[in-house]
């Protein structure tokens, strides 16, 4: 059974061990949050370069899973997928070296099932567990604005929002696997408005209106949004230096589909941005911005 939880408020959340786990392109910037509002924290990646930066914010920089989740109050994970969340989680170094009573909150994006998974184990060892995957991106993630979308239970959930809100603006929707059906439903949204931005921006081009002032007109109308005013504007410069990576959102396209599936119920749109998404890996862009979902446009219209 759960021990009772004591409730991390105030001051008392300098007294907390972190341990965080993936120092990508999302993680470093949220590890970087939690030490700045004082946190205790080891950090780890498994290229150990992209963590010793975290050093000069005052983290300690662990080089094995033993020594980053020993003594935790809480360990977080920021992982690419399923695959990394796998080979980290199921590790006997990383199970074996939880604290009795510890919370462990994963912040990747991966299936539902797979947080489920996990989170039975852990309970059976006695340990808490959050999935909270985000959305934002690296401009969320440095804020400390992101999206956090979180499954599990409303005592692990409370005892855990001092460390969430020092990230973003935490919410609670559901048991464990929510997060993860959340923040599907989210990439839904965003792939799909990323596609409609690209072909407004393209008709636009297409036809000669100016699409800077595309964009400056539909400011504070029903077709106004931060993709259409952030993801809109690389399109327009043909900056797709990568801020969300189109491999991840289509990664999440992926799961979209099978998470639907498993529930008997068909997603018509979201297939047809997640086949524009497989062109695009396929074409050599994985590693570009998904708001390159626009050169998929463009490749279209050259045939």
């Amino acid at each position: 059974m759960y021990r009772t939880l004591k409730v991390y408020l105030g001051t008392r959340i300098k007294m907390i061990k972190v341990g965080f786990i993936g120092t990508g392109l999302m993680g470093f910037p949220m590890a970087k949050n939690l030490l700045n509002s004082g946190i205790k924290l080891k950090a780890f990646n498994r290229t150990i370069t992209k963590a010793e930066p975290l050093k000069e914010f005052g983290a300690e920089i662990s080089d094995t899973l033993v020594d980053v989740v020993k003594d935790n109050d809480f360990t977080i994970t920021m992982l690419t997928d399923d695959t990394a969340v796998e080979a980290i989680m199921s590790h006997s170094d990383f199970l074996e070296n939880l604290k009795p009573g510890s919370t462990v909150i994963d912040m990747s994006s991966i299936k539902p099932t797979t947080a489920t998974k996990f989170g039975n184990i852990l309970k059976s060892k006695n340990i808490y567990y959050l999935d909270a995957p985000v959305s934002g991106g690296t401009i969320g993630a440095e804020e400390a604005s992101l999206a956090i979308m979180i499954g599990g239970e409303q005592s692990v959930f409370d005892n855990s929002k001092g460390i969430l809100k020092a990230m973003g603006n935490p919410t609670l929707v559901g048991p464990i696997g929510s997060g993860q059906v959340s923040k599907l439903a989210n990439q839904i949204v965003v792939g799909v408005t990323i596609g409609a931005v690209a072909e407004a921006i393209t008709l636009c081009e297409k036809a000669g209106a100016d699409p800077f002032k595309l964009i400056k007109a539909l400011s504070g109308g029903w077709a106004d949004s931060k993709i259409l005013q952030t993801h809109g504007k690389r399109m327009i410069e043909k900056d797709f230096s990568p801020k969300g990576k189109t491999s991840t959102h289509f990664k999440d396209m992926n799961n979209i589909l099978d998470c639907a599936k498993s529930y008997n119920t068909h997603l018509p749109i979201s297939n047809l941005v997640k086949e524009m998404y497989k062109s695009l890996v396929d074409n050599g862009h994985g590693n570009t911005d998904h708001s390159s979902l626009y050169k998929e446009i463009e490749r279209i219209n050259k045939k």
